[in-house]
């Protein structure tokens, strides 16, 4: 009795529950570009942390200047970083520059360019009213408020509001590590003469790159033989220092001959399976005890089906072990640009090019697994669901922004 396929969600859930929540490190914040945060970043202290001000001129009191223009003795320097501020006496003012603190007693700054730019005595053109000019300290950040969320990921700004409130370190989602193997020998290496049957092997590449791209670490590990006990042997020697979190593999699990993923692997704790998608159907996911119980996900080799495949079902997994409030890739709705037909009881991911300023999208090189120049080409994926055979141009469809 044949079982039925596997939905594309069944298989999600099953290869997300490979991968527990990863433990937290702390990281220079230096060092922190791209990593996810494991813990909330609480301001310590204060953004502006004193009251400063936000132009180059005169630290002065606004009633002094109300009835501009009019002359005052300049009595002190403010220059950004000095410590030791006097007080501005009434009828006097302080030259003062962008980022230095307020002196105690103004209440506002006269631009430069509202002055005649005296250093003895300044002539002021223009008044300027209470708190023109001047940055109030907590006016962006109070000390205690949370700046960033656990789940961030942290790009340049994120870094540099760490930085602002005093983070010398910050505590990260440990990345992943993924064992990344592509089988067939049929491959060799890019930039060798090929033979007659063989191919440039790519896979292992793109996966390991993908891996990355989606905050993981990735090790390839390439050129395994179609031998299980040479498969096997190669997958116990890396695998026992405990440093690999997941194994990825490509190729070997279809139905034919020389199945070797598929061959190694059953009876061992990964269930090879159909899943009722379109392109990447062979799949295969569970914990092999003796490899130190670590997950393992097997994809079709197909170019296409394996990056499609690892885009549905990896990368969603890696980015929720990390934390990230959203693991899936950004999705818009879309207008189809021209007819399909889609086969039944199938889940199909399509590459497209999708034009945002008419929000159209069309497909780019057909379904086939085997056109990686179309893959490379596409800027999303455009989902269609299993129960619809017919979609008329002008249909609204779910599309994956792969840039997101």
């Amino acid at each position: 009795m044949v079982s039925s396929p596997r939905t594309v969600d069944e298989h999600r859930a099953v290869v997300a529950a490979l991968l527990d929540p990863m433990p937290a490190e702390e990281v220079p914040v230096a060092q922190a570009r791209g990593r996810v945060l494991a813990t909330d970043v609480v301001a310590a202290v204060a953004l502006p942390s004193f009251d400063n001000s936000a132009m180059d001129g005169y630290a002065v009191r606004a009633a002094d200047v109300a009835g501009a223009p009019v002359e005052l003795p300049v009595e002190a320097d403010i220059p950004a970083g000095r410590t030791d501020v006097p007080a501005l006496r009434p009828g006097a003012a302080h030259r003062i520059m962008t980022g230095a603190a307020l002196p105690a007693g103004a209440d506002a700054v006269v631009p430069v360019e509202r002055t005649d730019g005296g250093t003895e005595r300044v002539r002021i053109s223009g008044a300027a009213g209470p708190g023109e000019h001047v940055r109030r300290a907590g006016e962006d950040v109070r000390v205690g408020d949370v700046v960033l969320r656990a789940g961030a990921v942290l790009g340049a700004p994120q870094i540099g509001v760490a930085s602002a409130v005093g983070c010398a370190t910050l505590s990260v989602r440990c990345r992943p590590h993924v064992l990344v193997l592509s089988t067939g020998s049929e491959l060799v290496a890019p930039g060798t003469p090929l033979r007659p049957g063989q191919i440039y092997e790519s896979n292992g590449p793109m996966l390991a790159a993908a891996v990355e791209d989606a905050g993981g670490t990735a090790e390839l590990l390439r050129f395994v033989p179609d031998d299980v006990e040479q498969f096997l042997g190669r997958l116990r020697e890396r695998t026992a220092d405990g440093a690999v979190d997941l194994l990825v593999t490509s190729g070997g699990v279809s139905a034919g001959a020389y199945e070797v993923v598929k061959d190694a692997l059953t009876g061992r704790g990964v269930e090879f399976v159909k899943v009722a998608m379109q392109p990447g159907g062979p799949q295969g996911a569970g914990r092999v005890a003796e490899l130190g119980g670590i997950g393992v996900v097997t994809l079709p080799g197909n170019p296409v089906s394996s990056h499609v495949s690892f885009e549905v079902f990896v990368r969603p997994a890696l980015r929720a072990a990390l934390g990230h409030p959203q693991p899936d890739r950004p999705a818009v709705t879309a207008t189809l640009g021209e007819r399909w037909s889609s086969p039944p009881g199938r889940r199909q991911f399509r590459r497209g090019v999708l034009d945002a300023v008419s929000g159209t999208v069309r497909e780019l090189g057909g379904p086939a697994s085997h056109l990686l120049g179309a893959l490379a080409r596409a800027d999303c994926f455009v989902v269609v669901p299993e129960d619809v055979t017919e979609l008329p141009e002008g249909t609204r469809v779910e599309t994956w922004l792969l840039d997101g």
